[in-house]
């Protein structure tokens, strides 16, 4: 079970259609779980572009490896980007897949997975307590097997009351052992994994300023 940052909702219209309009196509599904081949490197997966230098670091700090199972054509950035667009043409509430990363069998993480969701206003209240907050995006926070980042994205020529509010989540699905590693480095690791998927997912959407997401967080 995914456990999502705590929010407390305001009252929104719903967007106006194609406030998002991407000039991507593709679906948001996933491909079939497999067991990890150790492949391919960080930055070649989620369909590229999605994992960059420093989340590639981060991500060989998270899981203790720097290859990985081929995450293959559909559960791409650019395909989540699609359904997130098309998801908000109608509701300002919506969740979905980006893609799921899985390492080899002696990593120390062996799944990570990757959702975006979107909301009807910016974060307004305290996330869950297991996570620290980040000076990232609208809100973002950290945990040792966990992170999310907000951010809002307006495209051009619409006004800001027309932003949709989107963060993307990442997670460590298994609950049963604790980390090893400091858990400040991993809280950082974390938000900085899930600052890369967000401003990836920024660019596809041609969020205004990429969605006020800085090129690397600081952290």
């Amino acid at each position: 079970m995914i456990t999502t940052p705590t929010r407390t909702h305001g009252v929104r219209g719903v967007l106006v259609a194609g406030l998002l309009a991407l000039a991507v196509a593709g679906c948001g599904s996933g491909d079939g779980e497999k067991k990890p081949d150790a492949s391919v490197g960080a930055r070649e997966l989620c369909g590229g572009a999605a994992v960059s230098e420093d989340g590639g670091k981060a991500l060989k700090l998270i899981t203790g490896a720097d290859r990985f199972e081929d995450s293959g054509k559909k559960a791409t950035v650019a395909a989540a980007a699609a359904e997130l667009s098309r998801t908000t043409a109608s509701t300002t509430r919506a969740k979905g897949d980006i893609c799921r990363i899985y390492s080899p069998d002696d990593s120390r993480v062996g799944e990570l997975r990757l959702t975006w969701w979107t909301w009807d206003t910016a974060p307004d209240g305290p996330p869950a307590s297991k996570y620290t907050l980040f000076p990232v995006g609208e809100q973002a926070g950290g945990a040792i097997n966990a992170a999310f980042v907000s951010f809002a994205c307006r495209t051009k020529n619409a006004p800001s009351s027309e932003a949709a509010h989107i963060t993307v989540d990442v997670q460590n699905p298994d609950v049963l052992h604790e980390p090893d590693t400091d858990p400040k480095q991993l809280k950082r690791a974390y938000v900085t994994l899930a600052h890369s998927f967000s401003l990836a997912m920024a660019k596809q959407l041609k969020c205004v300023d990429d969605g006020g997401l800085k090129a690397a967080p600081s952290l």
